[in-house]
């Protein structure tokens, strides 16, 4: 099945830049651009006739129409593209022009409903030419899916901290002297005093040496625990019903409960009487909770105790009052009242 749909904007170039994102998005689909050059326009546009004004209106000002037939699965795709692309909405468009005084032309009205009606006249030699019609009776059914929805993050960042540190550590350092002592003695025959030295002597230093060494002294793990729950997902469906009348079952429904009169046939009130009795449901109501006579129905309420059709009180107030000598009805006002 398709489906077609229409889309104001308020340039040529914009309509064209929207055809073109259409048919790139999703693919199969390509519309027809309408604007003031184009002719065809009013025997292509297949919409009813008050969209058709307005249509005609956006091209007048120098818009354009994106007009294609789509899909029933890529009909929601197409029209959030042309959204998307810039398309301008109807009813906002028509109420903007209407403000500034414009009205539907008489014309395209008239043309509008001539369309309309060769439409209901080319339905009706269909449906006459027809040997059968058929109802859909369609139901609906319920499919439960499920997806994840995203309910907050748990970010764990790690950072470096520096903490100062100290040590004590002992160093040892060198110092050569040179030191001149006076002597008086005669000079050995092992030792060559007239000889050239160059004697050499390092001096050394001790230094503190760093060195580190990097220990793991605590680990921090992250992990997701899963748990399943089962959710109860309440909704209602619909169905499509249909119910049969024929003509000839209505006689037969106005004998039934014409029967009622000669008490072979007839349907019932919810009050247990027959059809149409006098009064309403209420009043037989009354009539059979106090034995009174009020609606008309119950004739044998009447006179029951002697007393003249449809007494003051209750018949067993009356009762009572008849026992008693009293007047607690008020049908018996010559009695005595306590």
């Amino acid at each position: 099945m398709t489906r077609t749909i229409t889309a104001l904007f308020d340039t040529v170039d914009a309509a064209n830049r929207a055809a073109r994102d259409v048919a790139e998005r999703i693919g199969g689909i390509r519309g027809t651009i309408y604007h003031a050059r184009s002719t065809e326009h009013d025997q292509a546009l297949a919409i009813p006739a008050e969209d058709k004004a307005v249509l005609d209106e956006n091209i007048r000002r120098g818009g354009a129409v994106f007009y294609a037939h789509v899909p029933d699965d890529k009909f929601d795709a197409v029209a959030t593209a042309l959204g998307h692309a810039g398309a301008a909405d109807f009813g906002e468009k028509e109420a903007a022009w209407r403000r500034e005084g414009w009205t539907t032309p008489s014309a395209t009205g008239a043309a509008g409903t001539a369309h309309t009606a060769s439409i209901a006249t080319a339905h009706r030699d269909r449906n006459t030419a027809a040997t059968e019609e058929r109802v859909p009776l369609a139901e609906e059914q319920i499919a439960v899916g499920k997806r994840e929805v995203n309910h907050g993050h748990v970010r764990v960042r790690s950072y470096v901290v520096e903490t100062p540190v100290e040590e004590r550590i002992t160093l040892r350092d060198e110092h050569v002297d040179v030191e001149r002592r006076p002597a008086d003695r005669s000079v050995q025959p092992s030792e060559d005093a007239f000889r050239d030295r160059v004697i050499e002597v390092a001096e050394t230093d001790e230094e503190a040496v760093v060195s580190k060494d990097v220990r793991v002294r605590e680990e921090v793990v992250i992990r997701k625990d899963v748990e399943e729950r089962v959710e109860t997902v309440h909704d209602t469906v619909r169905r499509t019903e249909v119910e049969v009348e024929r003509d000839t079952d209505r006689p037969a429904a106005r004998t039934a409960a014409g029967g009622a009169k000669g008490g072979t046939l007839g349907s019932h009130r919810p009050d247990d009487t027959s059809t149409n009795p006098p009064g309403t449901a209420a009043s037989r109501a009354t009539d059979s909770a106090l034995g009174t006579n009020i609606s008309g129905a119950h004739p044998e309420h009447e006179n029951p105790d002697g007393t003249p059709g449809n007494p003051p009180g209750t018949m067993a107030s009356r009762a009572a009052d008849k026992a008693l000598g009293t007047n607690i009805s008020g049908a018996n006002p010559n009695s005595r009242k306590e």
